[in-house]
């Protein structure tokens, strides 16, 4: 018989009791609309044998670190469902934070380039909350860029995906305003991070060179250069470790009313930048 507690025991190896029956919960309730009231009823017991099966199938996937939201499909980003697969980074809340910071600043604009899309939670984020804004969303993954292009199917949204590496050739386009996400963890940091983190997301969408930690940022501020309207917008999600050294390495760029905000948890993580 299957039942809740012996569900959510087979995860407290890698996870406090907490957080293993939340785990266990947003899994019932995604793939067989089950709330807390029916878990209670003893609805789980009921599962008919292909049911019984797939949920095994799940478990094993959640006791080998699988993120649950790989398991289940999809990640909520504010008011919004989003699709993911292992090909994309599982959207958090403080890119949704600079989200609403863009849409603060942004409003008038017409033009937004988001470099590094992977789910599409950006571009298709401010494409509809910014209707009159024609956004357009870069990633070097085919993959990740599929996962995208189906969420702004299903969201209705209004995006134009290109299949284009930041450190390679770029479209010639100009914008009013750029925003990223970029990869910004330091190799070194993998020893100290979550093994469902490391084992799991894709590395070339969370690490970077401990020799060049600014890297990808570097080469976005010089597509910035040429391709940012005058007064337009360079918007970043950043690594708290190397939020001075960017500061720095915009302000050499010649970009100004540099801002860095902290997010939710007190931690230095967006900068904005106004093209001279």
């Amino acid at each position: 018989m299957i039942t809740f507690v012996a569900l959510w025991r087979r995860l407290v190896p890698l996870y406090d009791e907490p957080e293993a029956r939340a785990i266990v919960r947003l899994l019932l309730e995604k793939k067989y609309n089950m709330s807390l009231a029916d878990i209670c009823v003893g609805k789980l017991e009921e599962l008919p044998p292909s049911d019984a099966e797939t949920l095994e199938q799940a478990m094993k996937r959640l006791q080998a670190g699988e993120p649950i939201q790989y398991v289940v499909g999809e990640e909520q980003f504010g008011s919004r469902s989003f699709l993911v697969t292992p090909h994309v980074l599982i959207p958090r809340p403080e890119t949704l934070e600079l989200c609403e910071w863009i849409e603060e600043e942004g409003q008038g604009r017409s033009t937004i380039l988001d470099i590094g899309t992977g789910s599409g939670c950006i571009a298709i984020t401010l494409a509809l909350d910014m209707p009159d804004t024609k956004v357009t969303a870069w990633d070097i993954s085919a993959e990740a860029l599929s996962v995208a292009r189906q969420n702004a199917s299903r969201l209705h949204a209004d995006v134009l995906f290109e299949l284009v590496d930041v450190l390679g050739e770029k479209p010639e386009q100009c914008y009013d305003m750029i925003v990223s996400n970029p990869p910004y963890i330091a190799e070194h940091e993998a020893a100290t991070m979550q093994k469902n983190v490391v084992d799991w997301e894709p590395r070339q969408a969370l690490f970077v060179s401990d020799n060049r930690p600014l890297l990808f940022y570097e080469a976005i501020a010089d597509y910035a250069d040429k391709h940012l309207n005058t007064g337009g917008f360079l918007f970043f999600e950043i690594n708290p470790l190397f939020s001075q050294q960017l500061m720095e390495m915009l302000d050499k760029h010649g970009f100004k009313e540099v801002e860095l905000r902290t997010d939710q948890f007190g931690k230095s993580r967006m900068i904005k930048a106004v093209k001279a």
